[in-house]
């Protein structure tokens, strides 16, 4: 029983995962930004109201950090995502044979789950006086083609909260 236990686990933690990464530059003294704003064109490859989700998690995660929005902020944030489909070999398979010396088979597979999307997010963190990157998280999950808008807020604000987990980065 033990062993199927594990197993699940690790059955879970496989699918549901999303992976964030993250680059700085280590030279920076991040103590110094204290107000950000975003740039105009943020989000580049999301719909509006998933950029005004992403933007909304952004400000009140920073803002917890103790930054504040600003009209003549110290660095400005970009947000890009690339979006491909994903491949489920996810299947349940159907199988017929037959046996003696002669022999035939018949499969197939019905494919289990929803479609679902790969997703980069990169959300950029730019000198405002120079347009120098100073801070990079991504993420790469998967999110279900069809999801209602309260699905999209819980999944947002889920990898908002990973990639700021590391800002500012601890030296």
């Amino acid at each position: 029983m033990r062993p199927l236990k594990y197993l699940f686990l690790i059955f879970i933690v496989g699918c549901s995962s999303t992976n964030v990464v993250y680059d700085y530059d280590s030279k920076t003294d991040f103590k110094a930004y204290k107000t950000f704003n975003f740039f105009e064109d943020a989000g580049e490859g999301l719909n509006e109201l998933d950029v005004k989700r992403i933007t909304n998690e952004l400000t009140s995660g920073l803002q917890q950090k103790g930054m504040k929005l600003s009209e003549d902020p110290d660095m400005y944030i970009n947000i890009l995502s690339k979006e491909s489909k994903k491949i489920d070999r996810s299947t349940i398979g159907i199988g017929m044979g037959g046996g003696r010396n002669v022999g035939f088979g018949i499969s197939g597979g019905i494919p289990i789950g929803s479609k679902k999307i790969n997703q980069r997010l990169i959300i950029d963190f730019v000198k405002s006086e120079n347009d120098e990157l100073l801070w990079q998280g991504i993420s790469n999950g998967a999110i279900k083609e069809r999801t209602t808008p309260e699905e999209r807020l819980i999944h947002y604000k889920k990898i908002i909260e990973k990639i700021l987990m590391n800002y500012p980065p601890k030296k």
